[in-house]
């Protein structure tokens, strides 16, 4: 049998209603992934005491540093960079593989007043940073600046770095470049002259952030090119990473390897082979100047000669003897006598050679 026209229709207005009940209903909100989170034993202390400072939600293994900034505010951000907060009193945690750490951190005073927060900054393995309200007890109180509207950056481009490093540099120069990015404001206010925080880091180390100030207005749903130089120390190579905070928050990071000063360590080779040549060459002439004259050497006597005998002998030419009336062979000569230095016999004795 088959359902009358008023039953399809009672049927249809059913789906209908239920359609609709359904969505009329409120949704079930989504379950949003945790983000990292940071807690306090204490948030007072004076200088020389000690908090607990734990965390949970962070990525397993980040490498995190622990600070306490001056002239900062949990929704303005550390103003100023880490130059804001005591560096040296800072502590360094590890993030284990549920995500959480737990650290002892030191109270000390920054170099800015308060109000002041306990700043907690991924190194290595994540970037996210978290502050928490700190108060110093004792520590000078003074205003946060002025906000600049509600101007909002945003970077719209890729980061690139601008320049190279010339002869000074290969001799152990400071490298120079220009972080050169596109920002745009996503805010319903102007942003006039912006103060930019750039940055440069090497290893395990947190980076080290100076202000920078770009001269220029960005209009609303407007745009700009922003050019900021960035320096690193004399003699440094290897890999860095330049970053860029604004309100905060990291806008870019930009890796830059640098090459290493093979001048430098062509002078000190060039150093160690001349300095000994020098020192040779002056200490041989001062031994030439110090030392006695020498004397002339005295030629070798032989012994049992007289003075006159020293001069080399040499032998003189033999002179024929004279021959007799019955002389058949000449009569030798010595060597040391001459003929006419001989002593002659007496003319009254005959010889008696050939009257035997």
């Amino acid at each position: 049998m088959r359902p009358s026209g008023t039953t399809r229709r009672a049927r249809t207005a059913a789906a209908l209603l239920t359609a609709l009940a359904l969505a009329l209903l409120p949704a079930a909100p989504a379950t949003a992934a945790p983000g990292p989170a940071v807690e306090l034993s204490r948030t007072e202390g004076g200088k020389g005491g000690e908090i607990t400072v734990s965390g949970s939600g962070w990525k397993p293994g980040a490498l995190l540093m622990l600070l306490i900034c001056g002239r900062s505010a949990p929704g303005r951000g550390v103003i100023g960079g880490t130059n804001s907060c005591a560096n040296t009193d800072g502590r360094a945690a590890t993030v284990d593989a549920r995500g959480g750490f737990s650290a002892k951190l030191p109270v000390a005073e920054p170099p800015e007043p308060c109000p002041c927060v306990v700043h907690v900054a991924g190194v290595t393995g994540q970037q996210d940073a978290v502050d928490r309200a700190f108060t110093v007890a004792g520590h000078p109180t003074a205003p946060l600046p002025e906000a600049s509207g509600d101007g909002r950056l945003a970077v719209l481009a890729a980061v690139r770095l601008d320049g190279s490093s010339g002869l000074l540099t290969w001799f152990g120069a400071p490298p120079r470049r220009e972080v050169v990015l596109t920002v745009g404001n996503l805010g319903s206010a102007p942003v006039k002259d912006p103060v930019f925080q750039v940055g440069s880091s090497h290893g395990v180390f947190a980076p080290q952030y100076e202000e920078r100030r770009w001269r220029g207005t960005v209009a609303p749903g407007g745009k700009a090119l922003v050019r900021l130089p960035v320096e690193l120390a004399a003699g440094a190579h290897g890999d860095y990473q330049v970053s860029v905070r604004y309100g905060g928050k990291v806008l870019v990071e930009q890796p830059w390897g640098v090459g290493r000063p093979w001048g430098v360590t062509l002078f000190w080779l060039l150093l160690a082979v001349v300095v000994p040549a020098a020192l040779f060459r002056i200490g041989m002439a001062v031994v030439d100047r110090v030392r006695p004259a020498a004397r002339p050497a005295r030629p070798a006597t032989s012994p049992g000669l007289p003075l006159p005998a020293r001069r080399r002998w040499r032998p003189r030419t033999p002179v024929p003897a004279r021959r007799g009336p019955g002389d058949d062979e000449p009569t030798a000569v010595l060597p040391w006598f001459r003929p006419d230095s001989a002593p002659s016999a007496p003319e009254s004795s005959p010889t008696t050679k050939g009257h035997a």
